[in-house]
């Protein structure tokens, strides 16, 4: 309760140093006139978040990504690792996506890669699918924003440096093209005179600007806090200060009448909204017939583990060394296999209701029967257990309270 009064206090706060041409949307984030179309699928869960490689041409020291992503030429749609087209097409529809961003790194780098995944998704779903681009102005042609053009891209977002304007022209290029043209950059406490001067140089050519709060990573915390930044609090990503800046350049985009749409884009709307809206969406279309959803969108669910799969310290990695063993995986898939049927038939479950997960090899059903069935388990020397996870395709698990 007295979070809530606190949070309330300062939204009421800031609304008052905000003035009234600034609002507070729905999705705790503040918007000058209006949010650009590919942020308005976003904070409904409804793009698919293409990341093309994480390659880049640049090596920014507030970068978020993970080790798994970082200088990697990797490619994901949302949490699923990508190896063909037909998996990215499989994640878009299973999160019912009207829309996609490609994201990166850099997706310049790989450019006819990126250039492939608009025109497929484009033919997949039709020319309405909307799709927006993130782009640093390093790599950024007149050719290649053609050819991005042609291919149906809605929308390009660029990442101009905020303390280089070398390549600030480049945005003038995209110009040429019947396209909604914005900028997207992190709120960065100390920049904020070379932050008004980009505002200053886009006035006039964009159609939007994106502030985003400057968060911290587990990959960029040392580089953070090695500049000063900390966290605003215990229990936020964003830095201290970075809020504020961002309100600061709202109202200079109000004062200087400034004639693109301004959006400040808070760590609380990327993870309780966007990601949320999106967790909820997969949900119900990636439960077994025997899970719980849950309001925020996670999978309650019943596990049956062989002790040599418990899971514990390194259990991922101790899967994955079983899995790289083919005689030891499928000993283990033979003995989940007979477990199973011995259970299913035993206690009279519908096959509907009792799988083998292959993933984790283990033996999943709904959460009541594992309760009502603990007891008789353990005695054959199996570990019942209760899992709350997420709907993603990496199923990371939230808890597993062992019964």
């Amino acid at each position: 309760m007295v979070k809530n009064i606190s949070a309330k206090m300062k939204n009421r706060k800031i609304e008052k140093i905000m003035g009234t041409k600034i609002k507070r949307t729905k999705f705790c984030s503040w918007c000058l006139k209006d949010i650009s179309k590919g942020c308005k699928l976003c904070v409904k869960g409804r793009k698919l978040v293409l990341f093309a490689t994480g390659l880049c041409s640049r090596n920014c020291y507030y970068c978020p990504l993970s080790e798994q992503k970082k200088n990697k030429d990797v490619i994901f749609a949302n949490e699923r690792p990508v190896h063909s087209d037909k998996e990215i097409i499989e994640e878009a529809r299973i999160s019912e996506a009207r829309g996609a961003s490609i994201t990166g790194g850099d997706p310049l780098i790989v450019f006819e890669r990126t250039l492939r995944y608009i025109k497929l998704l484009k033919k997949t779903f039709g020319r309405k699918f909307h799709i927006h681009l993130y782009a640093p102005t390093e790599l950024v042609t007149e050719d290649k924003l053609e050819k991005l053009h042609k291919a149906g891209l809605d929308e390009i977002r660029f990442h101009p440096g905020l303390c280089n304007q070398k390549f600030w022209n480049k945005i003038d290029l995209a110009l040429k093209f019947d396209w909604d043209v914005g900028i997207e950059i992190p709120a960065i406490p100390g920049l904020e005179q070379q932050t008004k001067k980009l505002i200053d140089y886009a006035d006039e050519k964009v159609k939007f600007l994106n502030v985003n709060e400057l968060e911290i990573s587990d990959t960029n915390a040392n580089n953070l806090l090695e500049k000063g930044f900390v966290p605003k609090d215990r229990i936020s990503y964003g830095v201290m200060g970075s809020e504020e800046l961002a309100i600061k350049l709202l109202k200079y985009c109000t004062a200087e009448k400034a004639n693109f749409s301004v959006h400040y884009c808070t760590a609380k709307l990327k993870d309780k909204v966007q990601l949320g809206n999106r967790i909820k969406i997969r949900a119900r279309n990636s439960a077994e017939k025997f899970d719980i959803i849950t309001k925020e969108g996670m999978l309650l669910r019943g596990a049956i583990y062989l002790p040599e799969t418990k899971p514990g310290f390194s259990y991922k990695r101790k899967i994955e060394r079983i899995k790289t063993s083919r005689t030891a995986d499928s000993l283990l898939i033979e003995k989940l296999q007979k477990t199973s049927e011995f259970i299913r038939k035993e206690y009279k479950i519908p096959k509907n209701l009792i799988k083998i997960d292959n993933k984790r090899l283990r033996i999943i059903t709904a959460l009541p029967i594992v309760q009502e069935i603990k007891n008789d388990l353990k005695k054959l020397n199996l570990l019942p257990a209760a899992i709350k996870q997420y709907p993603t395709f990496d199923e990371l698990e939230v808890d597993i309270d062992f019964l």
